[in-house]
């Protein structure tokens, strides 16, 4: 039975109109007139880790996420520093589970951290970071987020390794967020939904989930940012093929795949992304459409710009 479009506006947008829409045309058209993002796939961009069996391992899911995720703002360090454009909030709703969170202590506050590119400071700290995670986990418990916090030890507000797993003990205990993490080994997805997975960049006695950008006992990474020779971007693509490449190849790796798209190396983040993606990532996923695969964490610059590969990306959990 169809839906004449007069009567689709007449039922709105209202929860009413929504359910009556859903359930005449399924989960992706009700996300659709919800207003909410779906993928070429038709999985809702919000809620796409709620459709997945929660038996299933975090390694063995492709996690589509950003890099220096807090860098909106050219005016906080130049376009050098400029990253993303959508904020954490819109990040989230639009389906990136995997935040790289990058910290300096917080001038004029003893115990806080600030989120910086090398020193400069994003204008965000770590709190605000956390409270927008847990609000889109409360409003969506079927999700969960694995976050990279690192120690960028730089500038003038640069903090030792002691002084850092301080700061970050305040957070979980004096602020009260620890029960917003999970912090020892993989988990399931079923484990860690309503959870922040904390990867812990910075140095700790406790046994964490510690993070590599090589390899380690928890990851095998390819972060290459810089290279030389005369077709550096063409070099970093052959970089992240490779390691999709080998992510496929290997189903049942013990480790988490990390495979960066974002390239520094004396080009603008938004240049270097936009030539990679357009000779490399896009041309990969999209010749292998309708193929499952465990591609790990892809942490991207400018994901608005390259929707097309985020939902490919989600989408691979799904074929």
């Amino acid at each position: 039975m169809g839906i004449a479009r007069r009567d689709l506006l007449r039922w709105g947008a209202g929860a009413g109109g929504a359910a009556a829409v859903g359930a005449l045309l399924g989960a992706p058209a009700a996300a659709w007139a919800a207003g909410r993002a779906t993928t070429p796939g038709g999985v809702a961009t919000d809620s796409w880790m709620g459709r997945l069996d929660g038996s299933l391992s975090l390694l063995d899911l492709t996690v589509p996420g950003t890099h220096d995720s807090c860098c909106q703002n050219p005016w906080y360090g130049t376009e050098w520093s400029h990253t993303q454009n959508w904020g954490i909030p819109q990040q989230l709703q639009e389906g990136v589970r995997f935040l790289d969170i990058r910290c300096n202590g917080l001038q004029g506050a003893p115990d806080e951290l600030g989120i910086y590119h090398s020193d400069a400071y994003q204008h965000i700290r770590l709190q605000d970071v956390l409270d927008q995670c847990r609000a889109f986990l409360a409003a969506h418990p079927g999700e969960t987020l694995l976050m990279r916090l690192r120690n960028e030890r730089a500038g003038g507000q640069a903090l030792d390794d002691q002084e850092f797993q301080r700061r970050v003990d305040h957070y979980l205990d004096g602020l009260g967020y620890r029960d917003l993490f999970h912090f020892y080994g993989w988990p399931t997805l079923g484990a860690a939904r309503g959870k922040v997975v904390l990867l812990a960049d910075f140095a700790n006695p406790w046994g964490l989930i510690d993070w590599s950008s090589g390899q380690n006992a928890w990851f095998d990474t390819q972060d290459v940012w810089q290279t030389g020779g005369t077709d550096p971007l063409g070099d970093k693509g052959r970089y992240v093929v490779a390691q999709f490449d080998k992510a496929f190849s290997n189903p049942g790796y013990p480790r988490m795949f990390v495979n960066f798209l974002s390239y520094a190396g004396g080009y603008w983040p938004r240049t270097s992304s936009q030539a990679v993606m357009d000779r490399a990532v896009y041309p990969y996923l999209s010749a292998r459409t309708g193929q499952r695969a465990r591609f790990g964490i892809v942490p991207m610059d400018f994901p608005d710009f390259h929707v097309n590969v985020l939902q490919m990306l989600i989408d691979k959990n799904f074929v």
